[in-house]
């Protein structure tokens, strides 16, 4: 039997925004973040990250500090009782730095690819599952990949909404303030859209 997923942005999402994290001392997970993640684990559904890590390509920073930060995020979660399922990240960019990181690949969002190797690792049912995040690329790579999207108005999230939104092609399938509450919406199954106009 295929599993559903929430894929969760880790930037402005999971954690907050800071830019480019380029020492594992810069990474902070949100207050709530592991709240959500133990939501999700406790009713049976995939916890899986991710992220553009372009950092890497730009030469900001290696792959071993993604893992670093990955590895810290992990515990953290751990040691209140979360766990994330998978971690997939992107670092490479189509046209900044140098091979092989500067490489128009199929895994930057909003491309698919990162989606398609969870499928086919975990065997997940793309049409019940969940893109979450707080930039408008995460809305167009729910709709790349098949799955429904969820937007946030942490990180990034509320002035894309109040800013940019009118050049949206694309709309969100639902909207919430962070990753708790989307979360909760998800896992509770909601299928009403959220009252837009208040936000």
């Amino acid at each position: 039997m295929k599993r559903r997923a929430v894929f969760i942005d880790r930037d402005g999402t999971l954690s907050e925004e800071v830019g480019y994290i380029n020492h594992v001392s810069r990474f902070r997970l949100f207050p709530y973040a592991s709240s959500a993640i133990k939501h999700l684990n406790e009713n049976g559904w995939l916890a899986i990250v991710i992220t553009n890590q372009a950092g890497v390509a730009r030469g900001y920073f290696s792959e071993d500090t993604i893992h670093a930060v990955h590895d810290a995020m992990t515990n953290e979660l751990k040691s209140n009782g979360a766990q994330l399922d998978a971690i997939y990240y992107c670092a490479h960019h189509p046209s900044v730095g140098e091979p092989p990181y500067r490489l128009d690949c199929d895994c930057r969002k909003p491309k698919p690819g990162l989606i398609s190797r969870a499928v086919k690792d975990f065997g997940i049912n793309l049409e019940e599952s969940w893109m979450v995040g707080d930039r408008y690329s995460d809305v167009e790579l729910a709709r790349n990949a098949g799955i429904n999207s969820m937007f946030v108005m942490s990180g990034y999230g509320r002035g894309e909404w109040e800013h940019q939104r009118p050049n949206w092609t694309e709309q969100p399938d639902l909207v919430a303030e962070d990753l708790l509450e989307a979360v909760r919406l998800i896992v509770a199954g909601s299928v009403e859209y959220t009252d837009l106009s208040a936000l």
